[in-house]
């Protein structure tokens, strides 16, 4: 990295940080006293050392906002510009009129097929913290961490499973393929494949 682009860099992504601590203030990771925060802090963090793009960087950090709070993509894009917004909108789940969980993690999946790769890496990134925290639950916790998910471990194995397939069948070629298969790596290391 460019010595001379980090401070512009950092005040970007710190205003990002901030934004999205308090957007998500008040919110807790499932079944946790782990401050939500925590989550797309993780996320970013995972893309920050891949080198990814700031933009990236930032919608990582911002990839829940939309979902779970009171904020709306035209708020993202007014703060953060209109690249972020669409890597955020990308990594939103529709709420399809509370379509049941099988529903839209389909439509999640489906949409990955062919997603753009910024929204890719974000995607990747944000299941690869969620995995992670997953399996931290099952070291400390056992079996019961599978009861703080709408499904249970039957379901969370279906849906990681396929996402980790789709990230490999996607990393072929790609600059980024060390992080789609750290996903999968964790993917069977949780489900023990």
């Amino acid at each position: 990295m460019n010595e001379e682009n980090v401070p512009a860099r950092n005040e970007r992504m710190f205003r990002a940080v901030e934004f999205a601590a308090m957007a998500h203030r008040g919110q807790y990771r499932k079944g946790t006293a782990v401050p939500y925060i925590v989550h797309p802090l993780g996320a970013a963090r995972t893309l920050i050392e891949l080198g990814c793009e700031e933009d990236v960087v930032i919608a990582a950090l911002l990839h829940d906002v939309v979902e779970d709070t009171k904020f709306t993509l035209e708020d993202i894009k007014k703060e953060f510009g209109e690249r972020v917004a669409f890597i955020v909108e990308g990594c939103t789940e529709p709420h399809h009129n509370n379509e049941p969980w099988e529903v839209r993690k389909k439509h999640t999946i489906e949409f990955l097929k062919t997603a753009p790769v910024d929204v890719l890496l974000v995607a990747c990134a944000d299941k690869l913290d969620n995995i992670r925290s997953t399996k931290i639950d099952l070291q400390n916790r056992g079996e019961v961490t599978w009861l703080k998910f709408h499904k249970g471990k039957v379901e969370q194995q279906w849906y990681y499973t396929e996402l980790a397939k789709i990230f490999i069948k996607r990393s072929e070629g790609s600059v980024h393929s060390v992080l789609f298969q750290q996903l999968k790596d964790e993917v069977d290391c949780v489900f023990k494949r």
